[in-house]
């Protein structure tokens, strides 16, 4: 089993981040006050990565409020496009980056600022890009629309050295599938905090899905 990393605020890998878990959830939040119980609830159940997306106008100050009051997550911004996205993350607290494609500017602004990124790929080409900055770790997405498992396998040859989070279409179902090809560190998903378990303050449910992720890693 992999060795989990330590929660104090030394500097993170991709590889690190795709390492600690099964399953690294995306989180779309509207409300602020749900930023912290919905992130000591997944922490709870043994996730730590938390990947919220820049979706919404109240992402960045559920960025803010996570990294102060949750010592034990590491909060992460997802859906990332731009310098401006980047830097906005990094003074919200982020620790980590997610795109959902991959431009130079953006592997330059997310080194710049010692953010290790996800970007996003979906096509050969994107893969050797993103290899070409040193990003070789990625994530696929849309996964399902992409190709899915076949995809990865038919990756797995000429990409022998790039690992993978997919995302786009995961679900508690089909998670295994993914998790089951050597290719693949962990799989990215929103199934972890539904829209609904969030407007009820549901935290008990939340916690309960992250457990289950977690029951998904590769022994």
């Amino acid at each position: 089993m992999i060795e989990r990393i330590s929660m104090t605020l030394s500097p993170l890998t991709s590889l690190q981040v795709m390492q600690d878990a099964p399953v690294i959830p995306v989180i779309v939040l509207t409300d602020v006050a749900h930023a912290v119980p919905m992130a000591r609830a997944l922490v709870e159940g043994g996730i730590r990565m938390l990947e919220v997306t820049l979706r919404t106008p109240q992402a960045l100050a559920c960025i803010e409020a996570i990294a102060k009051a949750v010592p034990e997550a590491v909060v992460g911004a997802g859906t990332l496009r731009s310098k401006s996205d980047t830097q906005a993350a990094a003074n919200a607290g982020a620790r980590f980056a997610v795109s959902p494609g991959y431009t130079s500017a953006l592997g330059a602004a997310c080194r710049d600022l010692g953010l290790p990124l996800l970007p996003g790929v979906a096509t050969g080409g994107e893969i050797m890009a993103a290899q070409e900055d040193g990003f070789n770790a990625v994530k696929f997405f849309p996964a399902l629309q992409a190709g899915g498992s076949a995809m990865l396998k038919a990756w797995s040859g000429p990409f022998f050295d790039v690992k993978f989070c997919p995302t786009g279409g995961i679900s508690l179902k089909n998670a295994p599938d993914f998790l089951a090809l050597p290719n693949v560190l962990c799989v990215g998903g929103s199934w972890l905090v539904p829209a609904d378990a969030l407007a009820q303050g549901d935290w008990a449910r939340i916690t309960t899905l992250a457990r289950e992720a977690v029951g998904l890693r590769r022994g």
